[in-house]
C-alpha cells in the first residue's frame, strides 16, 4: 500500500505535490483495490493555480485566435493518437466498459473540433454612420481566469465540454476534477502542453470540498462551470454568483422516456436498455424512468426484463462485457438501500440486481440491472436521482397524462418519446418542459455545435455548456462608439444627453 503511486497537481505547466499533505484513495471499481492515490489541493494550492492562470492570461488573450485554434488542432491530433490510452484510464478508475469509455472520449474530441472553429464565432459587429461621422462596433473578449468543477462519471468528456471552448476564446483555466477519477484530467493537461499550450494556461487541482470552496471564493476567478448533483450545483451557483462570478451549474436529472402503444416495440426496448443500464446508469442523461402509456406497459416491461437479465456484467476491460461496476462501494450501498425502499413502498421488483455475483469480482462494486414496475410519483425511487442501474416504470392513460407527469418533476434535463406518430412527437416536443428532447432517441445528447443543458433544477444559470452558448459564456461584449472630428468641430459639445442622431 505504501508503494501506491500518488498523483500530483498540475500548476504552471509542472507537476507539484499538494501542500495540504492530504490524499485520497483511487479505486479500481472492478476489484475494489486501491490502485493509486491523489494529492488533495489546499486553498493555498488553488490560489497558486489561479495565480498561474492570471499570470498567463495577458499573453494568451493577446495570442491571435487562429494561433490559439492551432494549438487545439494539435491537441485534437494527440487525443486521436492517445484515444485508447485515455479510454483505459477512464475504465480503470470509473469502471465503465472500454467501448463506452472510448465513446465518451470521442464526444470530448468533438468539442475540441468545434473549438478549433471558434475564431469565426468571435466576430464582432460593425455599424457605419450610426450618427453623422460616428461609427459603432462591438468585440467579444475573454472574461479572464475560468474554472471547471467536473464529476466522476465522465473524466474526459465533461472537462472537454469546458476548457477547449474557454481556451479558444482566450481565457485561462483552472480545472478541479473529481478526486475519484483524477488521472484522465492530468493526462489531458500533459497532452495540451505537448500540443504547445503555454504554461499556466491550464491548471489541474484535484481535491475535495476544500478545493471547490477555494475556487468559488477566489476573487480572480471570473467564471465557474460545474456539473454534478443538484444540491451541489445550487451551492456552486449561489456561492459563485454572490461573489459576482459568471456561473453555469448543471445539476441532477430524472430523465423520462414516454412510450406510446404505436412505438416499434423491439427497437424501443433495445434503446431503453442501453439508456438505462449503459455506464451502470451513472450518466446524467441516463433514462431512469419509463412512462408506459396505455396497453404498451405489460409487453414493454416483459421485454425490458428479458433484455436486462441477459446483460453481461463484469470488469469493463473484459471483451463482451456490457456493463461494469459502480464507481465506489458507498455509492453502490446507497443504491441498494433505495431498491429496498422501493420494494417496501410497494413497487414490484421485476428484476433484482442485488442478487448479482461476478466470479472473481467479489470485492468489486457490482450491482446488477434492476427493474421496478408499478412505481408511483410519491415513491422515493421516483423522487430521488438514483444514478445507478435501476429503471422504474410508471403507467399513464394518455400522452397528455404522461407529459403532465414529466412536467411536474423538479428536474428537466433530458427526455425521450417513442412513437410512430409525427403528430404525437410534435405535440410532445412542444409541450414538455425539458431542455433536451429525443424522438425515438433515448439519449438525446446534442452534438458539440449545439449546447448541452437542462431546465428547472437541472440547470442553475442562463447558458448551457459548449456550442454557441459556451462561446457566449466564456466571452463578454464590448461596444465601442467612435468619432474622428475635423479640427474646426472641436469644442462644440454641450451638457445635454447625447443622442448621436
Amino acid at each position: 500500500m505504501n508503494d501506491t503511486l500518488t498523483l500530483p497537481l498540475w500548476i504552471g505547466g509542472k507537476e507539484r505535490s499538494g501542500s495540504s499533505g492530504r490524499t485520497g484513495d483511487v479505486f479500481d471499481p472492478s476489484t475494489g483495490e486501491v490502485v493509486r492515490r491523489v494529492a488533495f489541493a489546499s486553498r493555498a494550492d488553488v490560489a497558486d493555480a489561479v495565480a498561474a492562470a492570471r499570470a498567463a492570461f495577458p499573453a494568451w488573450r493577446d495570442t491571435p485566435p487562429l494561433r490559439r485554434a492551432r494549438v487545439l488542432m494539435r491537441f485534437r491530433e494527440l487525443l486521436e493518437a492517445h484515444r485508447g490510452e485515455l479510454a483505459a484510464l477512464v475504465t480503470r478508475e470509473h469502471g465503465k466498459t472500454l467501448p463506452d469509455a472510448g465513446g465518451s472520449v470521442q464526444r470530448g474530441i468533438e468539442v475540441v473540433e468545434f473549438a478549433t472553429g471558434i475564431p469565426h464565432l468571435l466576430e464582432g459587429g460593425w455599424s457605419e454612420d450610426v450618427a453623422q461621422g460616428v461609427d459603432c462596433h462591438s468585440t467579444l473578449q475573454p472574461v479572464g481566469v475560468c474554472a471547471g468543477i467536473t464529476p466522476f462519471n465522465f473524466p474526459a468528456m465533461v472537462p472537454m465540454w469546458m476548457f477547449p471552448v474557454a481556451l479558444a476564446c482566450g481565457n485561462t483555466f483552472v480545472l478541479k476534477p473529481s478526486e475519484k477519477v483524477p488521472s484522465t484530467a492530468l493526462r489531458l493537461a500533459r497532452l495540451l502542453q505537448e500540443a504547445g499550450l503555454p504554461d499556466g494556461v491550464l491548471n489541474v487541482v484535484p481535491g475535495d470540498s476544500e478545493a471547490v470552496d477555494a475556487v468559488l471564493a477566489h476573487p480572480d476567478v471570473a467564471a465557474v462551470s460545474f456539473v454534478g448533483s443538484t444540491p451541489v450545483a445550487r451551492h456552486v451557483y449561489e456561492t459563485a454568483a454572490r461573489a459576482g462570478k459568471r456561473v453555469q451549474a448543471l445539476g441532477g436529472a430524472k430523465n423520462h422516456a414516454v412510450v406510446l402503444p404505436d412505438c416499434e416495440l423491439e427497437f424501443t426496448a433495445d434503446a431503453l436498455i442501453g439508456a438505462a443500464y449503459g455506464s451502470a446508469g451513472e450518466r446524467c442523461m441516463a433514462i431512469s424512468a419509463v412512462v408506459a402509456v396505455g396497453e404498451i406497459a405489460d409487453p414493454l416491461v416483459e421485454r425490458l426484463r428479458a433484455r436486462a437479465a441477459a446483460l453481461r456484467i463484469g470488469p469493463g476491460t473484459q471483451p463482451g462485457v456490457e456493463m461494469g461496476p459502480l464507481v465506489t462501494a458507498a455509492h453502490r450501498d446507497r443504491i441498494l438501500g433505495l431498491i429496498q425502499r422501493g420494494a417496501d413502498e410497494g413497487a414490484r421488483v421485476v428484476l433484482d440486481g442485488r442478487e448479482l455475483r461476478v466470479p472473481g469480482g467479489e470485492r468489486g462494486f457490482y450491482l446488477g440491472p434492476t427493474l421496478l414496475d408499478h412505481v408511483h410519483p410519491e415513491m422515493t425511487v421516483y423522487r430521488e436521482e438514483i444514478f445507478g442501474p435501476v429503471l422504474v416504470v410508471l403507467r399513464a392513460a394518455t400522452l397528455d397524462d404522461a407529459i403532465a407527469l414529466v412536467n411536474r418533476n423538479p428536474y428537466g434535463n433530458g427526455t425521450a418519446l417513442f412513437t410512430g406518430s409525427g403528430r404525437a412527437a410534435r405535440h410532445f416536443e412542444h409541450e414538455v418542459q425539458v431542455g433536451m428532447v429525443g424522438i425515438n432517441v433515448a439519449i438525446p445528447v446534442p452534438m458539440a455545435f449545439y449546447s448541452f443543458g437542462g431546465w428547472k433544477q437541472s440547470l442553475f444559470g442562463d447558458l448551457h455548456v459548449h456550442g454557441v452558448e459556451g462561446v457566449k459564456f466564456y466571452t463578454r461584449t464590448k461596444a465601442v462608439t467612435s468619432r474622428w472630428p475635423e479640427p474646426e468641430a472641436r469644442g462644440r459639445s454641450g451638457l445635454a444627453m447625447p443622442t448621436l442622431g
